[in-house]
């Protein structure tokens, strides 16, 4: 049982799930609040993480109404990832494969309402949360990117993503980054991206939240992505509905307890009222 933080408990069932892409299982845990017909939220994890990183902004959804899932990427885990695949075949793309393949499963549940999904994501799992957003469009309603890694093509392009180091025009067949061995396949799925192109297409409603001091992925990326979603903001939403930034002054990529509770904070603001 979960606390609103206002008396009013809520009870949320956490359970284990499962469902298949490409011959690969993929495993997580829904939070599932009492009701039916109920708005749906997925929330990604970042790049060498698993589910368990973004547990509290899935608690959080599901305390506000939604059914919240959280999954492990195929091969997107240093250590400790409960999906099948391999490190060496992951990239953003397959990543965005994954994604959909949970959201097909969700969006089949008798007791979730298709109409109402929400994706989000941290880091990594930020930018694949836009990018799927962007290929289904019309089915997506709300969109939380927390430090979304947006940075990602411009790494490739310069040979240089968190602890790799490679040379873009003569990318090795694997290569280690960190704990992580990676194969050819990530850097390449990006070298050629716009992502403020790619995320665009999404036509729903954006909250972004970034630290000023995260030297990972600098905050400009949120920023710009921010008013790309704005210049291209549909009619049917207002310039406030569409987007929302706020940076939190200090943090940086990772937020610490406090930092936390403001992010919950503006998720709980953007995505409170259930009726979109």
């Amino acid at each position: 049982m979960f606390s609103t933080g206002k008396n009013t408990p809520v009870t949320v069932t956490e359970t284990a799930f499962s469902c298949t892409r490409e011959g690969l299982t993929i495993r997580g845990t829904e939070y599932r609040p009492e009701g039916e017909k109920l708005p749906a939220a997925i929330v990604c994890h970042g790049f060498m993480a698993t589910e368990g990183a973004v547990r509290q902004y899935a608690a959080a959804l599901a305390r506000l109404g939604y059914a919240a899932y959280t999954f492990d990427f195929c091969g997107g885990s240093a250590e400790g990832g409960k999906s099948d695949g391999n490190t060496f075949e992951m990239s953003v793309l397959t990543e965005v494969r994954d994604l959909e393949a949970v959201l097909e499963y969700v969006k089949a549940l008798p007791y979730i309402d298709p109409s109402r999904l929400l994706l989000a994501g941290c880091s990594q799992g930020g930018f694949v949360s836009a990018l799927t957003a962007a290929k289904h469009p019309e089915e997506i309603g709300r969109l939380i990117l927390i430090y979304p890694a947006l940075c990602i093509p411009d790494d490739a392009r310069r040979g240089q993503m968190m602890f790799a180091r490679f040379d873009p025009a003569d990318i090795p067949e694997q290569f280690d980054c960190g704990p992580m061995r990676l194969g050819r396949c990530y850097p390449q799925a990006v070298l050629e991206m716009d992502p403020f192109a790619e995320i665009t297409p999404y036509r729903g409603e954006v909250l972004l939240i970034h630290g000023t001091e995260d030297t990972l992925v600098l905050h400009s990326y949120s920023q710009r992505a921010y008013e790309a979603y704005l210049a291209s903001c549909p009619d049917s939403l207002t310039p406030a509905q569409r987007a929302q930034l706020h940076l939190i002054p200090e943090a940086g990529h990772g937020f610490n307890e406090q930092e936390d509770a403001l992010c919950i904070g503006y998720i709980n603001d953007f995505a409170g009222k259930l009726d979109f």
